[in-house]
């Protein structure tokens, strides 16, 4: 049983999005970096959410779909040392409040995009043991618009608030161990992800508080906000002839990452963006190969709910998810995977001023393409 063949069974369909907590979005994958001989692949997935709330009146879809695009090129050096580099967009989130709906902040949004780029070296000792680590340069920037409610007053009297930061580019780094055995297909491996601290250039804009800011109702600024470090744990192992065991666990520190810009905490007392609780997303399923051509997965995904109150601009928490995939190899070298995810997102309640409202039997479809070859 070789390892590169059942490999093909678990086709990589994380481009489908995990609707994980906090902004994780790609889940930070170093698969490619284990793949054999000379190796490249492009990856492609698309997202559709559909979460709403209700505080007398509906929110509507605040959830806009999203697309998700990764890829990754793999040599080895020498008989014992291999690199990779990795493109994808690690974080986001997008929400928008559409407006003309008569929900307490219609007409809110905002958006945070990322692109990472990482380069890894992988050093093997035998064919059981092997470390590896490097360098990621994340790219980022964030805006946001929301119709603040003014204290005290009946719900749908707000006051607008703006921001929109830079875009930086910033360090971090990762390192990584696998154990395996490629008789049974099996790879154990534990990946640390450093938490990366961005700085910020943010412009605030608030009209309807231009005295807590300044006369010109503008603030330029400095903000810093930190990246969580991250463990990765990934597991595979045969359990039958041409058939796959895989799990995966992934822990952020999203205690670690608040958004507080000076404008605004003036203006509301509180972080435009803080969480209460770090996360954990785990994934289970089986990897089979039906023929030369053809081979299967199915999984399944969970992320605990924690309770409490979520923020406005992320109204989840935990979510379940089954993801189901297939893989065909046009050639010895070329395969094309695809998946399809469907999520069940966690309910949440959040606070719009002193008012409560609740997101409840919310979902999210995803679907995702690969295309690889191996040199």
């Amino acid at each position: 049983m070789k390892n590169t063949t059942l490999l093909a069974a678990s086709l990589a369909v994380g481009a489908t999005g995990a609707y994980a907590g906090g902004m994780d979005r790609s889940g930070m994958s170093i698969s490619p970096l284990f793949e054999d001989g000379t190796y490249v692949e492009l990856s492609f997935g698309s997202v559709s959410p559909d979460v709403s709330g209700t505080l007398g009146v509906s929110s509507g879809d605040v959830t806009p779909s999203y697309t998700q695009l990764s890829g990754a090129y793999k040599r080895d050096l020498s008989d014992q040392l291999s690199m990779a580099l990795i493109i994808d967009q690690p974080y986001g989130a997008d929400i928008d409040y559409t407006d003309g709906t008569g929900y307490a902040i219609a007409g809110s949004n905002a958006s945070v995009n990322t692109t990472a780029i990482t380069a890894l070296l992988r050093y093997k000792f035998n064919e059981n043991f092997s470390v590896y680590g490097g360098v990621r340069n994340l790219s980022s920037e964030g805006e946001v618009y929301l119709n603040i409610p003014v204290p005290n007053a009946p719900a749908g009297v707000t006051f607008p608030y703006a921001m929109e930061t830079s875009t930086e580019n910033d360090w971090g780094y990762l390192v990584g161990a696998a154990y395996e055995i490629p008789d049974i297909a099996l790879r154990a491996s534990l990946t640390f992800n450093s938490s990366i601290d961005i700085k910020f250039d943010a412009h605030e804009e608030s009209v309807g508080l231009a005295s807590q800011l300044n006369p010109t109702g503008t603030l330029d600024e400095s903000m810093k906000v930190t990246m969580p470090k991250s463990v990765n744990f990934d597991f595979q192992t045969g359990i039958a002839a041409d058939t796959l065991l895989m799990f995966s666990a992934r822990w952020a520190e999203w205690t670690s990452t608040t958004i507080n810009p000076v404008g605004y905490k003036a203006i509301v007392g509180d972080n435009l963006v803080d969480h209460d609780n770090d996360t954990i997303s785990y994934s289970l399923g089986v990897g089979r190969r039906f023929n030369e051509k053809w081979s299967g997965s199915l999984s399944v995904g969970y992320e605990k709910s924690h309770g409490g109150f979520a923020g406005n601009l992320a109204p989840r928490d935990g979510y379940k998810s089954i993801t189901a995939g297939l893989k065909y190899n046009v050639t010895e070298q070329t395969a094309i995977s695809g998946g399809v995810s469907y999520v069940w997102v966690g309910d949440a309640n959040t606070k719009i001023g002193n008012f409560e409202t609740s997101f409840e039997d919310n979902t999210a479809v995803g679907f995702g393409l690969k295309l690889s070859h191996t040199f």
